[in-house]
């Protein structure tokens, strides 16, 4: 062997263990990371890992101005999307992308790269940008010691994805079809396994009776009748009907239903229909008579949490939480008092001490 074939070798050698998994696990200078957030029903995932400030000056010097950058550190950062999106606008299909940044002393250029698996901009490629846009960053108060992905301003359609680092907010909107991307959703699940589950086609048809569409909810009305007839299943489509103009046809459905409730069920008809109409002294005459009437029920936590629902929807705050704290009392297991205290946080009170 020559000496430059040795020297090769032996460099080989060293610098293999360079690049390979290390025997044991240690901590990273700039330890991984992951957030998320739903948008309606659009998962949004970024995976990246977090560098410090570590009195070093970031923008325009360890982040170069006009220099793509990983937007972290190590391997490139990724943003995913479960179903297509608008980024500032900008049309984006679903999937997972590197997520670049492209900074200059007034604006930042976010890259979407459709390649997602390279490591750090070393091998970054123009051509495979999904998407560019450019974004105005913000200064931040308080600064950032090591970089961090929130989001902000969520609604249903739309959220802020926020690199924050240093004294600097890099913002870029992300928006979502909500109809479409709930229709493609509801499409799927019933071409799966809940395809014959009525609970599911039932949702699916108050879902588009909700926003709109009543022939589409009256199609997954009868189809959920057709895999069971139940209390969900038959309301369902009498509440279909009744926005189509039969209402004769709604109350038989609803006559039936009754006919096949439970005490739960019974209760929650009866009281929805008293509450929806503001009926409310009604409401807490037919909830104390009942109790009256059925002492021994296993249902007096719930009862007790409608008497607090319907003084809390009067505006009584303080009878609502007497009644609320009985309910706590009656309850049987730590999943019925979380019921309640559902009913206690919709109110807004406070903890008991």
């Amino acid at each position: 062997m020559t000496t430059r074939a040795m020297i090769k070798a032996l460099a080989l050698l060293v610098a293999a263990p360079l690049f390979a998994q290390p025997a044991i696990r240690m901590p990273e200078a700039s330890p991984k990371a992951s957030v998320s957030q739903t948008i309606g029903v659009t998962d949004v995932v970024i995976d990246y890992h977090r560098p410090a400030v570590n009195k070093r000056k970031i923008w325009g010097g360890l982040v170069s101005y006009g220099a793509v950058w990983r937007a972290g550190a190590n391997e490139n950062t990724t943003i995913s999307f479960s179903t297509p999106v608008t980024v500032e606008g900008q049309a984006l299909p679903a999937g997972t992308y590197g997520l670049f940044m492209i900074p200059s002393a007034t604006q930042v250029q976010v890259v979407f790269s459709k390649f997602a698996d390279a490591w750090g901009a070393y091998s970054y490629e123009p051509s495979e940008d999904a998407a560019r846009v450019t974004v105005t960053p913000q200064a931040l108060s308080e600064s950032q010691e090591r970089l961090a992905f929130t989001f902000d301003d969520v609604t249903n359609n739309s959220a802020t994805a926020s690199l924050r680092w240093d004294k600097l907010r890099v913002p870029f909107k992300i928006g979502v079809d909500l109809p479409t991307t709930v229709r493609a959703s509801i499409k799927d699940t019933l071409r799966g396994g809940k395809h014959w589950d009525p609970n599911a086609w039932a949702a699916a048809a108050r879902w588009e009776l909700r926003n709109g569409d009543a022939d589409t909810a009256l199609k997954y009305a009868d189809k959920a009748l057709e895999y069971g007839n139940s209390v969900n299943t038959l309301r369902t489509k009498a509440a279909v009907l009744d926005k189509k103009g039969d209402k004769a046809g709604a109350k038989a459905l609803r006559d039936r239903a009754m006919t096949l409730a439970n005490e739960t069920e019974t209760l929650g008809i009866t009281v929805g229909g008293m509450m929806g109409e503001k009926k409310y002294d009604e409401t807490l005459k037919y909830l104390n008579d009942y109790l009256a009437a059925h002492p021994a029920t296993g249902n007096k936590w719930r009862i007790l949490t409608m008497i607090g629902d319907t003084y809390a929807a009067k505006g009584d705050q303080a009878k609502a939480r007497e009644y609320f704290d009985q309910a706590m009392t009656a309850a049987h297991d730590p999943a019925e008092r979380e019921e309640v205290w559902d009913s206690i946080n919709s109110m807004g009170a406070a903890a008991p001490q």
